[in-house]
């Protein structure tokens, strides 16, 4: 996701406007609900981690939360920040060029900024970390930032029909019986790490450590090259200013709203009852139709945004957006302290209705803090330290820095 995008901003905030993108913001910090949503399941409970339910939780309440997370917010919004994080590279691409800078030496310095903060995000704070996968499939996209459009359309396109494919063959021709932990073991090891996470923190580090093959082997086979994908599209999308002088008006934003929309959710429907993230056919039906959904919702924000009824939303969503990295973090700062021993030791104790509740009431005070936080300064902390390292120079922090 384009957690980072918001270091540049001081750079960007003297550029043209079509460069001052409030609404790419305002996507960014509206697809901060849905990864949190979807992030504190697993913060708050081993067994959404070990692919079972906790059956202390199996009333018709949590059973419809779960269901309305599969079909509306899964996937969905990882998407979303992909792609946010290929059109903004485009807009970095601008301004290391205003700045008379060479842009692959500051690309390659911002890449390792994230590569460090998603490993100490790793240990410290949550172990489904996504940082160190864009940090790694960032160098992809910086060594195909000069290939035409039309080729990167269709790397993009062939990248996606492999995880697809890869999907498909899985759930028709691989067993998965076969080296998947029984129900039974499941259950047990779901278990052990929600034991894990009411220790101290070396438990707690252990835990998130223990996790790290299995967030390799999803990288390498589903999210690598899925996030690759749509970093490629988003810079196609940002080299063709798409979202430059939007009106809200256009008859393309009501079409995807059309297709988009039933699609989208019949196809989460599939997922949520075909088994959800254990059934490599009920994934692959997701992964074919999430994008869909995605851009249904980008069209309903550009429309509500850009009408005079509605467009306090921009003005609410923006600033959260600007300082996504910060944001990000504290979310997963926040799960750390509630769910873990080091905190409140919550973990196991919170129903899936309990958990979507506390990540909408800590996703408005974020939203809160954030236009806070940005009227007196310029970056959040965790961008403030990217663009540091990124640019090579101290930048000041304050609401009148230069930069």
């Amino acid at each position: 996701m384009d957690v980072s995008a918001g270091a540049d901003r001081a750079t960007t905030s003297r550029a043209p406007a079509e460069q001052r993108l409030h609404d790419l913001d305002a996507l960014r910090g509206f697809a901060l609900l849905g990864i949190f949503v979807v992030n504190i399941t697993f913060m708050a409970s081993g067994y959404p981690g070990n692919l079972t339910t906790d059956p202390a939780f199996s009333s018709v309440l949590d059973d419809a939360a779960r269901l309305l997370s599969a079909v509306f917010v899964d996937m969905k919004f990882y998407i979303l920040f992909s792609f946010l994080f290929g059109y903004s590279f485009t807009l970095q691409m601008r301004a290391a060029e205003r700045a008379g800078a060479a842009f692959g030496p500051r690309m390659l310095r911002r890449i390792a900024g994230l590569l460090i903060l998603g490993a100490l995000h790793t240990v410290l704070l949550y172990s489904g970390d996504i940082l160190m996968t864009y940090a790694v499939v960032g160098v992809v996209l910086l060594a195909m930032r000069r290939v035409r459009d039309r080729t990167v359309l269709r790397v993009a396109s062939l990248l996606y029909g492999i995880v697809l494919l890869s999907l498909l063959a899985s759930g028709f021709f691989v067993n998965s019986a076969a080296f998947l932990p029984t129900r039974a073991e499941a259950m047990a090891n779901a278990e052990k790490a929600t034991a894990a996470m009411l220790g101290g923190w070396g438990d707690v580090i252990g835990h998130h450590l223990s996790g790290l093959p299995l967030l390799v082997l999803q990288s390498a086979t589903f999210q690598g090259p899925t996030a690759l994908a749509m970093f490629l599209l988003g810079m196609v999308a940002g080299r063709r200013r798409l979202l430059a002088g939007v009106s809200g008006h256009e008859p393309a934003l009501r079409r995807i709203q059309w297709v988009g929309f039933p699609v989208g959710i019949a196809g989460g429907v599939l997922y949520a009852l075909g088994g959800g993230n254990g059934e490599p056919l009920a994934v692959s039906v997701s992964a074919a139709t999430a994008p869909l959904l995605t851009a249904a919702y980008v069209a309903t924000l550009l429309r509500m945004m850009h009408s005079p009824r509605w467009g306090f939303v921009r003005s609410a969503l923006a600033p959260a957006g600007r300082i996504a990295l910060t944001n990000y973090l504290g979310q997963s700062l926040l799960g750390l302290l509630i769910f873990t021993g080091i905190g409140l030791g919550l973990a196991g104790s919170v129903s899936p209705v309990g958990t979507t509740g506390l990540a909408v009431l800590s996703y408005a005070v974020q939203l809160a803090v954030s236009a806070w936080w940005l009227r007196q300064h310029r970056y959040g902390p965790a961008e403030w330290a990217l663009r540091r390292l990124t640019i090579g120079r101290t930048a000041g922090t304050g609401a009148n820095s230069s930069g």
